[in-house]
């Protein structure tokens, strides 16, 4: 007996994204948002932990959110616990764009302070998206204990995540810039010049704050 159309066409789009071919499973990926299937949720979920290909995994996603989030979040939310930095990474950054602000008890301070860097970008990004109201100034608390942290990537990251809050990181702020850790020091102060100053960027800000720090400022002189 023949097998339905349906189902053939299920079955080749799995098998599409497990295609040696990146360009394979990048179309399998687009195939299966175009046409959304409750049956693709765990294999989706499961390639992105593996995906080596960084547009591919930007399509897992989108076909991810392309699927019901009654679905898709408590999955994502149990891929938070795997022992894979990509998973959890990529169940994070899933979550952000999916946007369903159920998920935001799951978005915990050790996701938030992981020692995995692209996992606590991510965490960063989700939680200024999922984050309650109310709840932005504690988030804000959090997310400085990892000023200083990392390369110049990763702390632009933080930073654009505390400027998202909008005024309510300010009294965090404040206080990390006055921090006895000068290299904490310099990343607030950098932050606090990328909010006066978008167009500055982030490199230059840094370096301003480098010679602040260096001549015993703190940024706040003459407020």
């Amino acid at each position: 007996m023949a097998m339905p159309r349906e189902d053939t066409n299920t079955m080749r789009a799995l098998q599409g994204l497990e295609n040696g071919s990146s360009s394979v499973r990048l179309q399998a990926a687009m195939a299966v948002g175009t046409a959304p299937d409750p049956r693709f949720v765990d294999k989706l979920i499961e390639r992105c932990a593996i995906e080596p290909e960084f547009f591919v995994r930007e399509m897992l996603t989108w076909a991810l959110t392309r699927h019901s989030s009654s679905t898709t979040v408590p999955k994502l939310i149990a891929e938070l616990r795997s022992e894979g930095a990509q998973a959890r990474s990529q169940a994070l950054h899933t979550l952000s764009k999916i946007g369903d602000r159920r998920a935001w008890p799951a978005i915990t301070r050790a996701l938030l302070t992981d020692a995995d860097d692209e996992v606590a970008r991510s965490a960063w990004r989700a939680a200024v998206v999922l984050v309650p109201e109310g709840e932005e100034s504690e988030l804000a608390g959090v997310l400085a204990t990892q000023f200083g942290r990392g390369e110049r990537e990763t702390q632009l990251s933080l930073s654009r995540a505390l400027i998202s809050l909008g005024e309510v990181m300010m009294p965090t702020l404040r206080a990390a810039m006055t921090d006895r850790d000068p290299r904490v020091r310099r990343h607030a102060i950098a932050t606090e010049r990328l909010l006066r100053d978008p167009d500055a960027g982030f490199e230059s800000a840094i370096e301003e704050a480098k010679r602040l720090v260096a001549l015993g400022g703190t940024g706040q002189e003459g407020r």
